[in-house]
Formats: C-alpha cells, sequence, structure tokens
C-alpha cells in the first residue's frame, strides 16, 4: 500500500506494459482508502453516481449499469462495466470513502479512473494499493 496526498498521481502505465504482449487476460485492480473526503459529496447519491459514470469514461471502460444505495448518511455506488467494476464507498461521519477500480484488458485505464475519482472526492490523503490480476502462462 502507498500513501499519497491530494496533489500526487497514481501512476500505474507501466506496471502492465511488459505484460500486454505476454497476458492472456490483462487484470488491473488498484483500490484505496480515502481520508478527508468533503462531506457534501460522500452523502450526494447523485453527485457520487455521477462520478462513477465520468470514471468510467476518463478511464476507457464500457458502461453496462450503475446501482446505488443510501446507508445511513453513507452512499455505496458500484458501476458495472463490460471490462469489470467501480465501487465507492463512504462514511460521511468520518470523511472517508473506499474505492474500487477493477478492469481487464490492455485499452482501459483504471488508474486515470481511479485519480479522477480521489480528486472529485477532495481526498486530503489516499493509501493506495495495485494488485496486477492478469493471467500468465
Amino acid at each position: 500500500m502507498m500513501t499519497v496526498t491530494l496533489n500526487s498521481i497514481v501512476e500505474l502505465g507501466h506496471i502492465n506494459q511488459k505484460y500486454s504482449t505476454e497476458a492472456k487476460v490483462i487484470g488491473k485492480h488498484i483500490y484505496g482508502n480515502l481520508y478527508d473526503c468533503d462531506y457534501n459529496i460522500l452523502t450526494d447519491e447523485g453527485k457520487l453516481r455521477e462520478i462513477a459514470i465520468k470514471a468510467t469514461q476518463i478511464g476507457r471502460m464500457t458502461l453496462l449499469d450503475v446501482k446505488s444505495w443510501k446507508i445511513g448518511l453513507g452512499v455505496s455506488v458500484l458501476a458495472v462495466v463490460l471490462e469489470s467494476h467501480i465501487a465507492i464507498h463512504t462514511w460521511p461521519e468520518y470523511n472517508f470513502a473506499t474505492v474500487d477500480v477493477y478492469t481487464c484488458g490492455a485499452k482501459t485505464r483504471p488508474e486515470e479512473a481511479f485519480n479522477f475519482i480521489v480528486k472529485e472526492l477532495k481526498a486530503r490523503k489516499v493509501v493506495w494499493g495495485y494488485a496486477d490480476r492478469s493471467y500468465l502462462e
């Protein structure tokens, strides 16, 4: 896991470059804990849905459906994409959110989608991780 500040950019493209010709399946999974986010955004189900939809476009994904649920003060949003999913879960009472962006395929840019979400939620601190979900023989 790595910690970054608001102005940091998650750069993961180089991690998967070496697998683009070797992998049978290219899987890129970035996830993170976002701290000190904007309370008003974390409680706004409509805005969070918009953020998830825009993130799929920025990440070069094919959006299939978006589902969301208001749970107490918080919101959970799931964007189902042809390539996998984006999930945002919020805890406004702690100004905290978790984000999960998982994609399959060489054309997708989950790091760009993740960065967009971080900026939109106005997180001041991000602890993120990356998992290579590729299949290599």
